[in-house]
């Protein structure tokens, strides 16, 4: 931070700075997630500015600041007042810079106070006055795939778009199907298995590894409710939250199987669904529900399999416990609903909504993804993607042997190194349906344009 870094403008945002306000004297920061932001200053030049969002997605709004405003985070902890965060800082820091800044994280609920608190509460009374929860990462899916061809682009909100994204959504499903089943040997499951695992990375990068299993499940027996276990990626819960909710996209609605909601609630109470919220805005549910939508089609009465939905949390960090011991742990969800899936009546099909390693210099990690021709050639840059090839290779061999509990030991004593995200919810499947043979049909990595990070998913069955 520099004496030349200009003041932000305080007509940019509503909020005023008030010194009478205990949360801006001394601001608490809330869970924040910072990126590069190029901005054009009037002058034309370009100049690169720190982006900072909700990482919990309450706020949708964001703040653009200077990047020497990123020394100043970590001291909004409220042990400070402005005036100790500017004299601790220096650096040439006013307090008009740092009341503007203060304003704007206030403005955009990126700080604890009243106006995040009014987000809060009217993100939750939105949740709980809707049965089926609307489209978000999918209907941005929607969107780009109708603005990308000109025979779509442009046609106004309504019945025909809708028509034709529903359409240009099961276009999208069916190329990926073809290209990723085009040349294997065995393209159709004919019996429904117990449980799979899908990537829930988003459709461009995850695409053919979800065509991968559910392009084989389009002539498989139609299941009677999907339970869809997922990874809490911005929520609050300490332990598995599930969900009272049913999911729509721009293929229609699968409504919430409500036997399984009161037979898990008659078992675990009430906490389970204490941080229900925690669903408003988490991609690795809704992400399996267009493809449930599209292989099993509707049944006569003409609605969708239902679904319930959870997100696991990761059993490495407590043993499986929650991470405080109050929320729900892994092993009574576990028995719940391996007790319920025998009461109900009908098929279940268990999906396990999972990406595995995240790794790259987006991730923390100090070593190159690629080459310094930006190819994967180099050969530093190829023996760190290949050691994460061997870790994924080694865990998913658990997994594929059915030893939950040995992935979560090995996955502790090691300290998670590839950071997988989603063994919470891998392990929670292999728990529940107890598989006599799991199989690995398709494994991939992807890696940026930037190549500053790369994300690996399956494709697996459970039988």
């Amino acid at each position: 931070m520099t004496t030349e870094i200009p003041a932000q403008n305080p007509n940019e945002n509503p909020i005023k700075f008030d010194a009478s306000l205990a949360h801006h004297m001394r601001p608490v920061i809330r869970a924040v997630r910072g990126f590069p932001v190029k901005a054009t200053a009037p002058d034309g030049t370009e100049h690169q500015m720190l982006g900072l969002a909700d990482a919990r997605q309450v706020s949708e709004r964001m703040v653009v600041t200077f990047p020497g405003f990123g020394v100043v985070i970590p001291l909004l902890d409220g042990t400070r007042d402005v005036d100790q965060i500017v004299q601790q800082v220096g650096r040439g820091l006013t307090r008009d810079m740092l009341e503007q800044f203060i304003a704007q994280l206030d403005g955009a609920g990126l700080i604890l106070g009243p106006n995040y608190e009014a987000m809060v509460a009217d993100m939750r009374k939105a949740f709980d006055s809707q049965a089926i929860l609307p489209p978000g990462t999918t209907a941005g899916v929607c969107d780009a795939l109708l603005n990308n061809s000109e025979e779509t682009k442009g046609i106004p909100e309504g019945p025909e778009r809708d028509a034709a994204a529903a359409r240009k959504l099961r276009e999208y499903f069916d190329a990926m199907i073809a290209e990723a089943l085009k040349d294997v040997a065995d393209p159709a499951l004919t019996s429904l298995p117990k449980a799979i695992v899908a990537p829930h990375l988003d459709y461009p990068r995850g695409g053919l590894n979800y065509a991968a299993i559910y392009g084989r499940l389009r002539v498989a027996d139609r299941p009677d409710r999907v339970v869809i276990l997922g990874t809490n990626h911005f929520g609050e819960s300490t332990g598995v939250c599930g969900c009272d909710k049913g999911f729509s996209t721009a293929l229609g609605e699968c409504h919430l199987d409500e036997g399984m909601l009161n037979a898990l609630k008659g078992k675990l109470g009430e906490a389970l669904f204490a941080n229900r919220f925690d669903h408003e805005r988490e991609h690795s549910i809704e992400l399996q529900i267009p493809w449930i939508q599209h292989v099993f089609g509707k049944d006569a009465q003409g609605n969708y399999p239902k679904v319930f939905a959870a997100l696991v949390h990761d059993p490495v960090v407590a043993n499986g416990e929650s991470y405080d011991g109050k929320g729900v742990a892994l092993q009574p969800f576990v028995d719940a609903l391996k007790q319920a899936m025998s009461e109900l009546p009908g098929r279940t099909l268990v999906i396990c909504s999972a990406d595995m390693s995240h790794v790259g210099p987006a991730f923390g990690d100090q070593r190159p993804l690629l080459g310094e021709d930006g190819t994967e050639q180099g050969e530093a840059a190829a023996q760190f993607r290949n050691s994460v090839f061997q870790t994924d290779d080694e865990m998913l061999g658990l997994v594929v042997q059915n030893k939950p509990a040995e992935l979560v030991a090995s996955m502790a004593w090691q300290q998670n190194p590839t950071r997988w995200c989603s063994v919470g919810n891998i392990v929670a499947g292999l728990m529940v349906v107890e598989p006599k043979d799991v199989r690995l049909l398709r494994y991939g990595p992807v890696i940026d344009e930037q190549g500053t990070g790369m994300v690996t998913s399956v494709a697996m069955v459970m039988n």
